[in-house]
């Protein structure tokens, strides 16, 4: 599961605004603002998530690590 900061992370990889995200995932900008604004492993709706880490990921985004061992992201040029 992707946590906050992996999100913010990944957006910035990408040099989207929340807006972007909110437009490729269909996940509303409110919702995105609103996950990215705590620092711990957030409490959403599972689909939701999945939705954003979908998209991020076929953006050319590889989330590694776990929520409690070292969590980040790779970027895979080219792909967005």
């Amino acid at each position: 599961m992707i946590i906050p900061q992996q999100i913010r992370m990944a957006r910035a990889g990408l040099r989207w605004t929340i807006d972007d995200l909110s437009r490729k995932s269909g996940v509303g900008s409110s919702t995105i603002k609103r996950l990215e604004s705590v620092d711990d492993i957030v409490s959403a709706n599972i689909s939701t998530l999945f939705r954003i880490e979908a998209c991020l990921e076929a953006a050319g985004i590889e989330f590694i690590g776990a929520p409690d061992d070292a969590p980040g992201i790779r970027i895979h040029p080219g792909k967005n």
